[in-house]
């Protein structure tokens, strides 16, 4: 399977009926779907050398992580758990994905080889941890845990050791994302009221608010140059992804459109990450 050749954006919209995944060009243009299931399909995350995507599905009756090449081709069940499965997110050097489960009773952060073998779990707490996310050398995950209380940023080390919050601010924070040289962490949080994207150094230190916007902005996602932010708003009445530049500077809608459209994930080609014979995928 060939990456494509420009850069994209994989989204999730149920402007079919239900959820499914879709892909477009990163100024909006050309908008198609990769998924055709009647079970709902959800946040998709690309493979770093652009070949395969992961999304979270309920085809099998409840949330698994699947893969496909990046045509939509070739869907596949990685988890096959009685658990809920999902959020999915690729390492760096294409080995691996994490992902949250509830197999051990509460959600915690998990991972596994690209193929789906040796899953493991990296959390053990009772509050859980949801939506992790891998720093771009590979050598930390960020999430967002409630078990200060209410939700925070976390991050560990890629084993699952020394986990530190980030945040520690008594509003809800989540939806973390690395900037791609690793200085900054996205995400959202409701402490000025309602859902916006900030930004913080990686170590948690100077936190700063990019929208301000009476509607909820959440789920942001790094261009892979660095120059620009993708997100989830419902300023225009539904969910639409918007993408701005990294200060927060020229907001504007990609999808345009009367159904919901969230969870953007981003892949170019120019900066992808190469990946040596042993990072390749493998179906399961």
């Amino acid at each position: 399977m060939q990456a494509p050749q420009k850069a994209q954006i994989a989204f999730v919209s149920n402007r079919d009926g239900n959820p499914e995944v879709y892909v477009m060009d990163v100024d909006g243009n050309n908008q198609r779907r990769l998924t055709n299931n009647p079970a709902d399909d959800g946040c998709a995350a690309w493979s770093p050398d652009g070949k395969m995507i992961t999304f979270g599905s309920y085809r099998d009756g409840n949330l698994e992580v699947y893969v496909m090449d990046a045509d939509g081709n070739n869907q596949r069940n990685l988890t096959n758990n009685p658990a809920d499965d999902g959020s999915p997110a690729w390492s760096p050097d294409d080995k691996m994905i994490a992902f949250h489960s509830n197999r051990d009773g509460n959600l915690e952060v998990y991972v596994m080889d690209a193929d789906g073998n040796n899953q493991r779990r990296l959390t053990n707490n009772p509050a859980g941890g949801w939506c992790p996310a891998w720093s771009p050398d590979g050598k930390m995950i960020a999430f967002h845990s409630n078990r200060d209380g209410n939700w925070e940023i976390y991050v560990m080390d890629a084993d699952g050791n020394n986990q530190r919050n980030l945040t520690n601010n008594p509003a809800e924070d989540g939806g973390p994302a690395w900037s791609p040289d690793g200085k900054m962490i996205a995400f959202n949080s409701d402490r000025d009221g309602n859902l916006e994207i900030y930004v913080m150094d990686a170590d948690g230190n100077n936190p700063r608010r990019l929208t301000n916007n009476p509607a909820d902005d959440f789920s942001p996602e790094w261009s892979p140059d660095g120059k620009m932010i993708a997100f989830t708003s419902d300023r225009d009445g539904n969910f639409e992804i918007y993408v701005m530049d990294a200060d927060g500077n020229n907001q504007r809608n990609l999808t345009n459109n009367p159904a919901d459209d969230w969870c953007p994930s981003w892949f170019d080609p120019a900066v992808a990450h190469p990946v040596s014979p042993a990072g390749k995928h493998g179906a399961k």
